[in-house]
């Protein structure tokens, strides 16, 4: 297991401005996504996954389809488990993955409680989920992920493959997971830092990049990142949307979502599902 600095580890953290002009309050009126969740006609769960003492509650769908499939781990943003995250995990399940969302705050909260169980103010910048996310030890959440990877891999219903994939803090998240999970089949990191230069030699997958064009503060990581794969004999493909902002993949489907971010969704969407057919 690689050891990462502090520092390193909160890069992957929304950039303030994006989090200031969207407005952590907005981020709770989700009744859009939520509506979409109870409206899907997958099959879905709540299941508690065990590392050690820790119980890792993750919320899992399942594709329609009686053929086996592969797992898809859907890593949160520093929002932690909202509505959209159950969202966009029911759309990876309908492009053919059992998709699996863990709350990386599971236990966490007031009265051992996880995201949900939070008060919806204080903290600071991010509220007292993004507070807390924070704080979260880093070799404690790759465990988390190794639990929730190893359960999939265990369904029946699941043909061995895992992949990941993340959002902001948890783009950085699922780059960095591929660094401790040498049998990923694909890792896809959304608007996220890259790991610690020291670990990238431990990767083992594909990692293909989604980035937003006016994301300067991540965009500016992104070539050195480039010539440390490069460098390591890693494949990294990336891909850079004009116009687009942090956090596009929720903001393009929000009811007031720009065109920049809506086509940058879109667009993402079909290249992670053609990406999808290589891990059947």
């Amino acid at each position: 297991m690689q050891i990462f600095s502090r520092r390193r580890f909160l890069e992957g953290s929304a950039s303030g401005v994006a989090a200031l002009s969207l407005g952590v309050s907005s981020l709770c009126a989700q009744d859009w996504a939520r509506k979409a969740v109870d409206q899907s006609p997958r099959r879905r769960e709540w299941v508690s996954v065990k590392n050690g003492g820790r119980s890792v509650e993750s919320a899992v769908v399942y594709p329609e389809s009686k053929a086996k499939a592969p797992a898809m781990v859907v890593i949160h943003e520093i929002f932690g488990m909202t509505d959209w995250v159950e969202k966009v995990t029911d759309e990876f399940a309908e492009a053919g993955y059992i998709a699996i969302a863990p709350d990386l705050l599971s236990g966490m909260a007031p009265n051992g409680g996880r995201t949900k169980d939070f008060p919806a103010s204080g903290g600071g910048m991010f509220g007292p989920v993004g507070e807390a996310i924070q704080k979260l030890p880093p070799n404690q959440v790759t465990a988390d992920l190794n639990a929730v990877a190893d359960y999939c891999k265990s369904l029946s219903a699941c043909n061995g493959k895992v992949c990941v994939v993340g959002f902001s803090w948890g783009g950085s998240q699922a780059f960095r997971f591929a660094t401790n999970r040498k049998d990923l089949s694909a890792a896809f990191p959304f608007y996220g830092a890259g790991p610690e230069a020291a670990s990238i030699a431990s990767i083992q997958a594909p990692v293909y990049g989604f980035y937003a064009g006016t994301d300067t503060r991540v965009n500016g990581t992104i070539p050195q990142t480039q010539e440390q794969m490069k460098a390591a004999g890693k494949f990294y493909e990336v891909v850079t949307y004009d116009g687009a902002a942090h956090g596009f993949m929720r903001s393009g489907e929000q009811p007031n979502a720009s065109e920049a971010d809506k086509k940058a969704r879109d667009a993402a969407w079909v290249k992670l599902k053609a990406l999808e057919a290589k891990y059947k």
